[in-house]
């Protein structure tokens, strides 16, 4: 992939920000995925990083929007969209986890670390690991949809969130990598990949652990430690329903010359979905939206 002019995503791709609202009258269980307390701390857990991660996001990719073609540009208005929306209901989402006695603290302190010592690089840096979470947002989202039995059982407001949250990564999954082939046009294809491969093996050292261990203090405190519960664990994300597993050779084709999200079209994944969530749809012709920005800050005070 040498420029922009190259990208394989689809001339017909409409990013579509839907702009839900989930849980705001709902009580959320400890163990709100069937039950199950490994399946409810992995998303727990997951759901705390979403804040503060697609805040940076939308920073990245903002910060090398200059100059973009028009269709990018476009792009890039409803990522920002759906990113600020996916915050708001994240923040809802984890006060609903905090409110079912989870001290969260753990878990947003260790989020606030990587992400300080992201800030504090060069923005091209920034973007290179929004290219690499992205692409981690995107295959865990095609994992969550193929498998049916992923929220069954689960609280419906709660399942209702993950599966709009992940057709939305689906449908924006490669904003920040055609922003990045914009960012880097002057680079070696070389440069590219050494660059980006790099910066992908750093996050994949730092992803998995982090999630462990959040899941592991989530667990500590409904009272689940040792050896078993490390076990159910990787069980989780290597067995049944294997998340992580299953996530591997979308992984590895990350480091394959002239690889892009849209080498893979997924798009039939969104549309076993998008249906649920059609009433809320955003008008397409609305800017990356102050009254939206001001919901989340308000959900978040």
């Amino acid at each position: 992939m040498s420029s922009l002019s190259h990208s394989p995503t689809p001339a017909d791709l409409a990013i579509t920000p839907r702009d839900m609202r989930f849980g705001r009258d709902d009580r959320q269980g400890r163990w709100w995925l069937n039950g199950d307390p490994i399946a409810s701390a992995f998303h727990t857990a997951l759901s705390v990083t979403f804040p503060r991660g697609e805040a940076m996001f939308i920073e990245a990719v903002k910060a090398h929007r200059e100059g973009v073609p028009d269709k990018l540009a476009r792009e890039i208005r409803a990522f920002t969209q759906q990113e600020v929306i996916h915050s708001r209901e994240h923040v809802v989402f984890n006060k609903k986890a905090a409110e079912a006695g989870y001290d969260l603290s753990e878990l947003e302190d260790d989020v606030n670390q990587v992400l300080d010592l992201i800030k504090q690089r060069p923005q091209i840096v920034n973007l290179m690991a929004t290219i690499a979470l992205e692409h981690y947002t995107a295959m865990m989202a095609a994992v969550m949809l193929k498998d049916p039995k992923m929220y069954a059982g689960a609280e419906p407001e709660w399942a209702a969130l993950w599966k709009w949250h992940a057709i939305e990564e689906i449908e924006h999954k490669g904003v920040a990598y055609d922003t990045w082939l914009h960012a880097t046009k002057d680079w070696s294809r070389f440069r590219r990949w050494r660059a980006k491969s790099i910066m992908m093996l750093l996050v994949t050292s730092r992803f998995w652990p982090k999630r462990v261990k959040g899941m592991k203090a989530l667990l500590r405190q409904d009272g689940l430690t040792g050896w078993r519960v490390t076990l159910r664990i990787w069980w989780y994300l290597l067995g049944k329903p294997g998340v992580l597993r299953k996530s591997f050779l979308p992984w590895l084709s990350y480091f394959l010359p002239g690889f892009h999200p849209w080498n893979h079209d997924d798009r039939a994944l969104i549309k076993l979905y998008e249906s649920d969530y059609a009433d809320a749809v955003m008008p397409q012709h609305s800017s990356a939206s102050a009254p939206v920005r001001e919901e989340l800050a308000a959900a978040a005070a």
